[in-house]
């Protein structure tokens, strides 16, 4: 069926990317050719007499010329762009983990799309690298994570209220809390709990490899009317305005941490990154600078750096005496 809704941008689009796959099948049926491309013969016939109007440039001798005689599709003048688009090893690999991790996620129903997309990549990869594509497996989380993403699931879709002891890394502690669940989100490979936390009486996201146990309560579980889920487009963590701003230089070999958090702002300084981000908990900042042994020192606010300075020379005095 032809789509009256479809742009003319994104129809030359698509007929410039099926234009290799033609001209290395000169003479094929157009029956054939609509099957393999999965589309209507009046779509493709559709498609053939606007490729009259694509080319290399404006002249009539610049233009793609079609032939359909006899139910059989001719390309000719198209050889600029004859070379089918390939993918590098990494863009497969990529698009290969991305769409296998899409597969398993929540909510996501089983597509013939994504399974022949599947089948296709791990064709051209096996040739291309001798075998062992089909071998990569797209892992979204620590397996010790799902029999809690199980429990949590149940009692979500049961409307149970939970009791986690969930462990906060940034004070190294397990806490207990009572939640009610409000969805179950994979972000960035890792699955997360949303809920109405009653120990914060707010909205609270945990991390389900960091749930060391999972208890599903004898209570309801609906959020109260004030919950209300967080926008995690722009990933989870999303420091407060209010937040300190903490400045960092970055050695070479650190530079991750300012792709990897969010900055408020970045320049080279010689050798060094400088980067400006938000830290609520300052905590996590200081543990990173003295992980990184001269590699993150803190500029800004002098009072942290003063910090690191003190915690870095006693860790230095009470090696000195152990040795």
């Amino acid at each position: 069926m032809i789509n009256p809704n479809e742009g003319a941008a994104s129809r030359v689009s698509r007929l410039l990317s099926i234009v290799p796959w033609l001209v290395n099948r000169q003479g094929i049926d157009i029956a054939e050719a609509a099957h393999e491309l999965e589309v209507s013969e009046a779509q493709l016939r559709e498609d053939l007499q606007l490729l009259f109007m694509c080319g290399y440039g404006p002249m009539t001798d610049e233009l793609i010329d079609v032939s359909t005689e006899g139910g059989r599709i001719l390309i000719s003048n198209a050889e600029t762009i004859a070379d089918p688009l390939r993918l590098t090893r990494a863009e497969a690999l990529a698009l290969t983990v991305g769409l296998r991790a899409l597969r398993s996620a929540e909510g996501v129903t089983k597509s013939d799309v994504i399974e022949r997309t599947l089948a296709k990549l791990g064709e051209a990869s096996d040739a291309a690298a001798g075998g062992g594509a089909g071998r990569v497996e797209a892992v979204l989380d620590d397996e010790s994570a799902e029999p809690v993403r199980a429990r949590v699931t149940d009692a979500l879709r049961r409307h149970r209220r939970i009791h986690l002891r969930y462990l906060v890394p940034a004070r190294d502690e397990s806490t207990e809390r009572d939640v009610d669940p409000m969805r179950v989100i994979n972000v960035d490979g890792r699955w997360y709990l949303e809920g109405w936390c009653h120990r914060a009486e707010d909205t609270r996201l945990f991390r389900l490899d960091r749930v060391e146990e999972v208890e599903i309560l004898d209570a309801d579980g609906h959020p109260p009317a004030q919950a209300q889920a967080r926008d995690l487009s722009a990933g989870v963590f999303t420091p407060s305005q209010d937040a300190p701003l903490v400045a960092l230089a970055l050695g070479r070999g650190w530079e991750w941490v300012g792709e990897y958090y969010p900055i408020e702002s970045s320049h080279a300084d010689g050798a060094d990154t400088i980067v400006e981000l938000r830290a609520g908990d300052t905590d996590w900042v200081r543990r990173l600078a003295l992980r990184a042994g001269g590699g993150v020192r803190i500029l800004d606010p002098q009072s942290l750096a003063d910090v690191v300075a003190a915690d870095a020379a006693g860790a230095l005095a009470a090696y000195g005496q152990q040795g």
